[in-house]
């Protein structure tokens, strides 16, 4: 007889065949598992590989003061949306709330506590939580704001600051295969914070569109063994409860500027590059590589060899990037949770992030995640590929909107990373930080020497061989 956390047993006959099951419970039982006050993980990225119907079943609930462990809160009135616009929500510990702005609207408010953490710190510090240990030392977030009260220690010359494990009392996932010992197997990028929440709580519910017997799926393809699941209920996720990535939409188009800086960023990309692609400006440049390029697109939420988006449908079809957009997989893609996604950030195994910036001062310091006026609630993954990739490049307009500069003597806003900026360009030239002195090598055609130096208040040097602006 095999006994599963919680005192739920299985029989177990003389080959090892399961001949009853005990794991599986109703939407209705859900919330009796989760009492008020209780802190609660919750798997997904932006929608995909979410709980959906489990927090629909809450959301019916009388649970109220849930401290939330969760990527972001969801879209309005979707998934932990729903639950924050109920007022169940107490505190969020995540890494985007700003894809919501009722979470923002309630921040502001002050009937929200957050605990913004970067992304990649965020899963290791679930992992680390799942695995029995009390924390760990990181180089993400060092010298930044977000690293107040952590205790910081210099190794091998580089600063780290202490980031503590994470638990909750129950954690909500979603899988999208059982069998009925409570193995778990995964749909592409659904995988993100799943696996290391069903580690790294006391009670685990699992969320999966289907349960098949026992011996359906080989140990090859099993992701979450059976004994870290302590329950399974059956619900089927539909293109209407997904928000943004239920459909591809139309593209954004860039702008004449925009597709300038892209086709000179895509110079910077060699074959064999492993590269991550930041939000916004960035993923223009995918729009200039292609599948015999060599070029490997690396996305956080767990998927390598990130091919270009769909002609039409959503994430009931294809997996989602970064920006939650449906994208194809190429030949040669594998699929990977958000904590292993992250070790190939940090672990220098990423060649090259291509990052947009709200400022990059004259010694490659980088601030690309607080705007002023607004509450500083959306890191993402941005502080990690910042300090652990290889080649940082910025991709930004030269001036904001008001005509104010972004090379700037000093960054005064929120720090993303100090001196972590390798090369920067903008519509009017390229500029590469070298022993943290900024050097203008390219110079756009239709742009003068003097021009730059009127819309950039960095000091700067101009190289010797200064020459027309590629690309």
């Amino acid at each position: 007889m095999v006994t599963a956390r919680g005192g739920r047993e299985a029989q177990v006959g003389q080959q090892g065949e399961a001949r009853t099951s005990r794991k599986q419970i109703s939407l209705q039982q859900v919330a009796a598992l989760v009492p008020s006050g209780a802190t609660v993980m919750v798997g997904g990225f932006g929608l995909v590989g979410v709980p959906l119907a489990v927090l629909d079943a809450l959301a019916e609930s009388e649970v109220r003061d849930l401290t939330t462990i969760a990527n972001n809160v969801g879209e309005p009135g979707l998934g932990l949306g729903k639950l924050l616009r109920n007022g169940q929500i107490r505190r969020a510990f995540g890494s985007f709330f700003t894809s919501n702005p009722e979470a923002v609207a309630r921040v502001q408010a002050g009937t929200l506590d957050v605990v913004l953490l970067p992304q990649g710190t965020m899963s290791e510090a679930i992992r680390a939580g799942g695995a029995g240990l009390g924390g760990f030392f990181t180089p993400t977030a060092a010298g930044t704001d977000l690293a107040k009260g952590h205790e910081a220690r210099t190794i091998d010359g580089v600063l780290y600051i202490f980031q503590p494990a994470l638990r909750a009392d129950v954690a909500l996932i979603k899988a999208q295969r059982a069998d009925e010992l409570g193995n778990l197997t995964y749909r592409m990028t659904g995988r993100n914070f799943n696996p290391m929440m069903a580690m790294a709580a006391r009670q685990v519910i699992a969320e999966v569109e289907e349960i098949v017997p026992l011996g359906t799926l080989s140990a090859e393809e099993i992701v979450t063994p059976h004994l870290y699941v302590d329950h399974l209920v059956v619900a089927h996720t539909s293109a209407d409860q997904l928000g943004s990535s239920a459909d591809i939409g139309a593209l954004a188009l860039p702008s004449p500027q925009e597709r300038r800086i892209a086709a000179r960023a895509r110079l910077e990309l060699a074959a064999g590059d492993v590269v991550n692609l930041g939000v916004g400006m960035p993923t223009f440049v995918a729009d200039l590589i292609g599948p015999a390029d060599g070029i490997y697109l690396h996305t956080e939420n767990g998927l390598l060899n990130v091919g270009p988006p769909p002609a039409s449908g959503g994430a009931m079809d294809y997996p989602i990037d970064a920006g939650k957009r449906p994208v194809t997989a190429l030949p040669g893609a594998s699929y990977f949770d958000s904590a292993e996604s992250f070790a190939m950030i940090r672990g220098g195994h990423v060649d090259v992030a291509i990052l947009g910036a709200l400022q990059v001062d004259e010694q490659g310091t980088l601030a690309n995640y607080a705007v002023p006026g607004r509450p500083l609630l959306g890191v993402g993954g941005a502080m990690d590929l910042a300090r652990g990739s290889r080649r940082v490049i910025v991709t930004m307009i030269h001036t904001t909107r008001q005509g104010g500069p972004k090379l700037v003597q000093r960054c005064d806003r929120p720090i993303t990373a100090p001196h972590c900026v390798d090369t920067v360009i903008t519509e009017l030239g390229v500029f590469r930080v070298r022993e943290r002195r900024l050097i203008l090598e390219e110079v756009a055609a239709d742009t003068t020497l003097d021009e730059i130096r009127a819309r950039t208040t960095a000091a700067f040097e101009v190289s010797p061989a200064l020459r027309p602006m590629q690309g």
